[in-house]
């Protein structure tokens, strides 16, 4: 067992198999431009208030594969084995979401279309969506169903950024945005927050065709 028994050595490795698989597929559509966007995945159970998750670390090309892709933070972002990398920038923002929801993943990506779509609704501080199909992948199933996708402050300091996490977010909705950076989608597993992120890219181009479309 691994510090204090919060996650077996076989967990680790499991959840650095889930992030290569994850990372491989995301970074074919070109959803991480420039070493930008991050992922990462519990490991373990939760241990009261403690836990740690499998992160990307920071500044890598997640097209490519290296022994030096991933670490383990605790529920703080630090780093809980002994390493040279460093955990990537946002990583308190998902403490927070882990923290509020109790989630198993969490993914992070920065597209063309999420970056425009809340730069559109950023005074509106959300970007609603309604009766559109993909809505169900969140598991809302009423007719016509609304569901308003929260847009926080790009704060250039992460733990600003952090703090607002508890206040905006609504559990029933699986994702916030920051404005012209990028999307968090999060789910029980890693299969749940993959198809949650893929619902929010098609609803945010779908935003943004519709805008252009009725200009």
């Amino acid at each position: 067992m691994s510090n204090d028994s919060l996650y077996t050595l076989e967990q680790r490795q499991q959840a650095f198999t889930q992030l290569r698989e994850v990372k491989s597929e995301l970074a074919a559509r070109g959803w991480f431009p420039a070493t930008s966007g991050n992922l990462s995945v519990r490991v373990g159970d939760f241990a009261g208030d403690r836990f740690a998750f499998a992160v990307t670390s920071s500044g890598k090309d997640k097209s490519k594969h290296t022994s030096e892709d991933y670490l383990i933070v605790d529920g703080s972002g630090r780093p809980i084995e002994a390493t040279t990398l460093k955990p990537s920038a946002e990583t308190l923002i998902h403490c927070e979401i882990y923290r509020l929801t109790g989630c198993g993943a969490v993914f992070h990506v920065h597209t063309v279309f999420n970056n425009i779509v809340s730069e559109l609704y950023a005074e509106q501080g959300s970007v609603p969506f309604q009766g559109v199909e993909l809505i169900k992948a969140f598991n809302i199933w009423e007719e016509n169903a609304r569901i308003e996708v929260p847009i926080l402050p790009n704060y250039t300091d992460i733990p600003r950024i952090a703090a607002l996490v508890e206040e905006r977010i609504d559990k029933s909705v699986p994702g916030i945005v920051l404005r012209n950076h990028g999307i968090y989608a999060w789910g029980t597993n890693v299969f749940e927050a993959k198809r949650h992120l893929e619902a929010f890219e098609f609803l945010f181009e779908y935003a943004y065709r519709w805008k252009a479309l009725n200009l």
